[in-house]
């Protein structure tokens, strides 16, 4: 695992990352990548498997919304357990802030949903970067920093499971570019990063984060 000292610095070139993509993403540079990916990966009502719609869709109605806000509270109240109200206020507080970061970039980039196919899910914001996938590296990478030992390697397979089917589930769903996916994933990443280095300051300080 990353040293904690490097957490910092490492979500701000993420963060830095973040937006220059965005910026290649206005200029038109990844143009032709983001159609060759979404004209692969896009499902198409009557030609695609209806149950693999239906999964999508569930997989992004989880992974936004009112669902997406029950998970945060219900793993903010799991990692206080783990590691004490310091963590729970990290993984909540990160979820909060990178949710503020994401509405703040599409608001500024305000970069145009795909239009290859008909949208499969309901959509009302600017493109980029994905909401979606911010809250699925948000939530589930920081999940995984702050679990115990013993649940360690069951978090970083849920973190991996969760943004993969979240990034692929908007791709598929006509919603999103993949650049839009990146770009959400980093800014995540970032805010997960945030988290880990914010609790850990209390070990640091004298107060070892309790582990189960």
């Amino acid at each position: 695992m990353m040293n904690r000292q490097k957490y910092l610095p490492a979500a701000t070139l993420l963060v830095a990352a973040t937006v220059l993509l965005g910026f290649a993403v206005s200029a038109g540079w990844l143009v032709a990548t983001d159609l060759y990916v979404s004209n692969a990966l896009s499902l198409r009502v009557g030609q695609s498997s209806p149950q693999l719609i239906a999964f999508m869709q569930g997989i992004s109605w989880i992974g936004g919304g009112t669902p997406r806000w029950i998970i945060c509270i219900l793993l903010s109240a799991l990692v206080w357990h783990w590691c004490g109200r310091r963590c729970g206020i990290a993984l909540a507080g990160a979820t909060l802030l990178s949710n503020l970061a994401s509405n703040a970039l599409k608001f500024a980039f305000d970069r145009a949903r795909p239009d290859i196919i008909e949208h499969l899910d309901h959509v009302n914001s600017a493109s980029y970067p994905s909401g979606h996938a911010t809250s699925a590296a948000v939530v589930y990478l920081l999940l995984a920093w702050l679990a115990p030992p013993r649940w360690r390697s069951l978090a970083w397979a849920l973190a991996a499971t969760m943004i993969v089917l979240n990034g692929f589930s908007r791709i598929m769903l006509g919603v999103h570019w993949a650049s839009d996916i990146v770009g959400g994933t980093m800014l995540g990443t970032a805010f997960a990063l945030l988290g880990a280095w914010w609790a850990s300051r209390a070990s640091r300080s004298g107060q070892p984060l309790r582990e189960s």
